[in-house]
């Protein structure tokens, strides 16, 4: 048994070794940024770096294998909300019931705010029209999971993707793909999660008409723009679960994430759980291939609080990301509230 695990742990930092971090002037051009935003304040305390360990609704961002064991009979509801930097914050809501034997079937919908509405300017009126626009950028999803066997949880995601600025848009959809395999009784866990799989996206629409004069007549034309891909992710993650005694639990991950637009990333995270009602969490990612200034977001932590009331699981978890002040003047927390039922 011990083989295996030392097998697993081979293969993990073989394939981290022979992965290729996005070419770095390709930095800043991928489509639908809002896919990198994370979602709840768990996996955000712990970085992501909770990968093979995650479990429950809000493991459908993180790694959607690890919703087909909701911490609920039934099912589960989340809502979440992040104060992001530069005034915008973001609103997430899901739900994920068991449908039989069959596993579980989860939904959600993420929405980025952007704060007060603009002004609309043009060249002629640099000052403003006195109309105003909000951009929206909402993901809706759909996930699907189910327990293969006792030890080996699958999932996947169907997101689609919505973004519109000024009468100009992009509509386009993207797949995830998640794995988690459980070691048994050891504690040790291993996971494996593909995201962002899709077609390009493409802005189009009125707002990018344009008036020319030509042979004194006004031709209106539309301006074409790039298409631009999905910032797709390869993430593998192994986690261990210490028993300290009855009620006292430490929980260790780790995870290794290649990007197609970014920087490889190396994510550390501890979790402290007393009796499933407490959890402390703290977590750190190391960027090797980024320079310093590149590095908007530094440490995490967070803590958690869970507590059963009649039928029903009451949980609030609150989780607060360092941001590299000399960028912005913010903070980054996550406040989420969570049922089971």
């Amino acid at each position: 048994m011990l083989k295996k695990y030392i097998l697993i742990l081979i293969v993990t930092l073989f394939v981290s070794s022979l992965s290729y971090s996005g070419p770095r002037n390709k930095l800043g051009l991928n489509a639908a940024d809002e896919l990198l935003i994370p979602v709840g304040s768990i996996g955000t305390s712990l970085q992501g770096s909770n990968l093979a360990s995650t479990t429950g609704i809000e493991s459908m961002y993180w790694n959607p294998a690890g919703l087909a064991k909701i911490n609920s009979k039934t099912g589960e509801a989340m809502f979440s909300y992040m104060n992001y930097v530069a005034d915008m914050s973001v609103q997430y809501a899901g739900g994920a019931v068991k449908i039989g034997n069959m596993g579980v079937l989860g939904f959600s919908i993420k929405n980025l705010n952007f704060g007060d509405p603009e002004l609309v300017t043009t060249v002629f009126a640099p000052e403003g029209t006195g109309e105003t626009f909000s951009p929206t950028y909402i993901i809706g999803n759909l996930s699907f999971a189910r327990a293969m066997t006792d030890k080996i949880n699958f999932g996947t995601n169907i997101k689609y993707i919505s973004e519109n600025i000024a009468n100009v848009s992009s509509n386009s959809f993207a797949f995830d793909f998640g794995l988690q395999y459980i070691a048994g009784q050891s504690g040790i866990r291993f996971g494996i999660a593909l995201k962002n799989l899709g077609p390009r996206m493409k802005f189009d629409g009125p707002g990018l008409d344009r008036t020319f004069v030509e042979n004194g007549v006004n031709v209106v034309r539309r301006v074409t723009l790039q298409e631009f891909e999905l910032p797709t992710n390869l993430e593998i993650g192994l986690s261990y679960k210490a028993n300290l005694n009855k009620n006292n639990f430490l929980n260790l991950s780790t995870t290794f994430q290649n990007s197609s637009y970014a920087s490889d990333e190396y994510k550390f995270g501890l979790e402290y759980n007393y009796n499933n009602y407490l959890f402390l969490r703290g977590a750190l990612k190391v960027l090797p291939d980024k320079e310093k200034d590149e590095s908007l977001f530094g440490p995490s932590f967070g803590i958690g609080l869970r507590y059963p009331v009649g039928g029903v699981n009451i949980g609030f978890d609150y989780a607060y990301r360092v941001v590299d002040q000399s960028s912005f003047n913010s903070t980054n927390q996550f406040f989420t509230f969570n049922l089971g039922f």
